[in-house]
C-alpha cells in the first residue's frame, strides 16, 4: 500500500498547460480573487506568487509589534516580521491553541496565527477575534488550512482584519505555488502597492486558482473526517477532540517512533511524518502524521485502518522497549 501525495487535479493541470501555451485569453486573476471575496466575505483580494508574500505583505502593511503564538504557528510569522525589523510578542498557547486569558495582558499589536494550530485543532477565531476587537489588536489569520469550513468560521472576514492563504502543495488550495491576502481595509492594500508589483501572481498559476476554488469545503471536509476517524481510534493524542488536518502523538522516543513508521508507511514524497518538538507543530515530543498532504483517495477508511494498525505496532514496540 502506497500513500500518495495530493496533486493538482487533472482540470486544473489541462487549464494551466493551456493558458502557459497561450491557447486562452483570460482573465483569471480576475476571476479568482471574485471566487474568493465569496469565500472570505472580504471587499478587496489580491493574489500573490506564494503564501509568504502574503504574510509579508500582510505584516508590511501594519505598526506595532507582532503577537506571535509560542508554538503551532509558521516559522515565517517570525522571520518575516525579524526581517521587517518588528517587535515579536511571543503569546503563551496551549498546544498552539490561543487561550483569550493569556491576550489579557496584551494591550496592542497584530496577532497572526494559522486557522489549525500546528494543523492540528482549530483556533477559537471567533473569540479571539472579539478580544481582539476590544483591545484594537489587528487579527491576521493564515487561512491556508481554513479554507471551505462548513462552519463558515474559518477562513471568514468576518472574524478576522486580514486574511492570508498559500496555494502551494499540498494546501486545500493545489495549485504548486501563489496565494493571496483579503481584507476590509483598503489601507492594507494601498500602503503594499509596490510590494505587490514584486509578488505579483502570473496567469499560469491564477488559472489554477481559479479551478482548485471549486469544491473546497469537500476536500476540507473530508480532510477533517479523516483525521476525527484516526483522533478517535488512536491514544495519545493531542487535542483529540478538536478538528485538524493531521493527528499529532505523544511518545518519549519521537525519532524512533518516527523512523518506524516511516519504514512501514510508504509514501511517493516525503513528508508525511513530522517528529517533535517543532515549532510548526506542537514543542512536546511527540509525531504528527500529516493526512493533510495525502491524495484524497489515500483517506478511504483502508488507509486509514492501515495507519492506526502501523501506529498501534510501533506505538507498543516502543513503550515495550522502555521498561
Amino acid at each position: 500500500m502506497i500513500f500518495k501525495f495530493k496533486e493538482p487535479s487533472n482540470k486544473t493541470k489541462e487549464i494551466m498547460s493551456e493558458v502557459a501555451k497561450g491557447n486562452i485569453d483570460t482573465d483569471f486573476e480576475s476571476k479568482a480573487e471574485a471566487k474568493i471575496n465569496k469565500i472570505t466575505n472580504h471587499k478587496f483580494v489580491k493574489l500573490t506568487n506564494s503564501g509568504n508574500a502574503s504574510i509579508f505583505l500582510a505584516i508590511a502593511s501594519t505598526e506595532g509589534p507582532i503577537i506571535i503564538p509560542d508554538q503551532g504557528g509558521w516559522n515565517g510569522f517570525k522571520q518575516i516580521a525579524n526581517y521587517l525589523n518588528r517587535d515579536i510578542i511571543t503569546l503563551k498557547t496551549d498546544y498552539g491553541l490561543i487561550n483569550t486569558d493569556y491576550l489579557e495582558d496584551i494591550d496592542e499589536g497584530n496577532l497572526i496565527l494559522t486557522s489549525f494550530a500546528g494543523y492540528t485543532a482549530e483556533q477559537d477565531i471567533k473569540a479571539i477575534y472579539d478580544i481582539c476587537s476590544d483591545k484594537n489588536i489587528t487579527l491576521i489569520e493564515d487561512a491556508s488550512a481554513g479554507l471551505g469550513d462548513d462552519k463558515n468560521i474559518l477562513g471568514n472576514g468576518k472574524y478576522a482584519d486580514i486574511i492570508v492563504a498559500s496555494t502551494g502543495s499540498p494546501k486545500i488550495i493545489n495549485v504548486g505555488n501563489g496565494g493571496f491576502i483579503s481584507t476590509d481595509n483598503p489601507d492594507v492594500l494601498e500602503k503594499t502597492r509596490i510590494l505587490q508589483k514584486i509578488v505579483k501572481i502570473n496567469e499560469i498559476t491564477a488559472s489554477g486558482v481559479c479551478v482548485e476554488l471549486e469544491n473546497i469545503d469537500k476536500k476540507l471536509n473530508t480532510t477533517i473526517n479523516a483525521c476525527n476517524y484516526l483522533k478517535n481510534n488512536l491514544d495519545d493524542v493531542i487535542h483529540a477532540d478538536k478538528r485538524g488536518l493531521n493527528v499529532i502523538i505523544k511518545d518519549v522516543k519521537p525519532k524512533d517512533f518516527s523512523w518506524n513508521l516511516k519504514k512501514e508507511l510508504k509514501t511517493d514524497k516525503k513528508g508525511f511524518i513530522t517528529k517533535c518538538p517543532n515549532y510548526n507543530r506542537v514543542k512536546e515530543k511527540a509525531v504528527a502524521i500529516e493526512i493533510k498532504n495525502l491524495d484524497y483517495n489515500c483517506l478511504k477508511r483502508e488507509y486509514l485502518d492501515k495507519i492506526i494498525e502501523v501506529i498501534e505496532k510501533n506505538k507498543t514496540e516502543t513503550i515495550s522497549n522502555q521498561q
